[in-house]
């Protein structure tokens, strides 16, 4: 049998990371590593057979704590606190992975990142983009459309009002269950690289707000109307409803981003790489 690789994912106490790690152990894809700042929250995973690694993107010696890894799971960290930062941790993560002898690098990314993207974080995605390329490391870019499990932290308030506000226009989204990126990531990590490789991680069907919303009516038996906004309308209730103010235009801009057409998208890369 041949030697079987050393897999690390990053970010393992997170939903997609944690859900990441159990599947590769269920698969028995070689050996597992569950890389995390703080590893008293990874009982759970050592005790399925993973070994824990505090991995801290912001220590100098990344590198060392990275030794021994054949490929990793970079999953892009939540330091949204101060613009530049998680550009900087996973520029460092690249770093340090070809100062550690990584040969491949897994990068969950989002949907067209590109420069002229108006939602405020693209740039990040997409500058890690641009290092992976420049790395000289094989890499395989995740670009994870949105959660369908996003829209239960605004769909009970929806479901309350009975109002949708909407920027979105008749944009379309295909959303993707996390656990169906979780599988993606796992499946993109196990497989023995052929080159480098992007896939938009997306669900199957097109649809416009107005169509999740009579779903969700359906599902739920209530009434929602849809009410359509401009950005700075919808940004300001936001606002008014007990959103802080620095994260109210983050979210205001998935919806210009929708209207803008950037996330309509439907792939069959979940099928492709997982065959389920």
């Amino acid at each position: 049998m041949a030697n079987q690789p050393t897999l690390l994912v990053t970010g393992a106490s997170g939903n997609l990371g944690r859900r990441a790690t159990e599947l590769l152990l269920e698969a028995k894809a070689g050996k597992i590593i569950a890389g995390t700042r703080d590893p008293s929250k990874l009982a759970d995973l050592a005790a399925k057979g993973a070994e824990v690694r505090k991995i801290d993107f912001d220590d100098p010696a990344l590198a060392e704590a990275l030794k021994g890894v054949d490929r990793l799971l970079l999953i892009s960290t939540d330091a949204l606190d101060k613009p530049g930062r998680r550009l900087a941790q996973h520029q460092a993560a690249i770093t340090a992975s070809k100062k550690a002898g990584v040969s491949h690098i897994v990068y969950t990314s989002m949907p067209k990142p590109e420069p002229g993207s108006p939602i405020p974080f693209a740039p990040d995605h997409y500058g890690t983009e641009q290092a992976l390329e420049q790395s000289g490391i094989g890499w395989t870019v995740l670009r994870n459309g949105w959660y369908q499990e996003n829209l239960f932290h605004s769909l009970p308030q929806v479901l309350a009002s009975g109002k949708w506000f909407s920027a979105a226009g008749d944009g379309k989204v295909a959303h993707v269950s996390r656990e169906d990126a979780a599988y993606a990531a796992a499946a993109a990590l196990a497989a023995q690289p052929n080159g480098n490789s992007r896939y938009d991680i997306t669900g199957a069907e097109l649809l416009t707000t107005k169509e999740i919303a009579k779903l969700a009516s359906e599902a739920t038996g209530k009434p929602i109307e849809v009410v359509s906004v401009s950005d700075e309308q919808l940004t300001q209730g936001m606002i008014a409803a007990g959103m802080p103010a620095f994260l109210a235009p983050v979210f205001a801009s998935f919806d210009t981003n929708t209207r803008a057409g950037n996330i309509a998208i439907a792939s069959d890369a979940v099928q492709k790489l997982t065959g389920r």
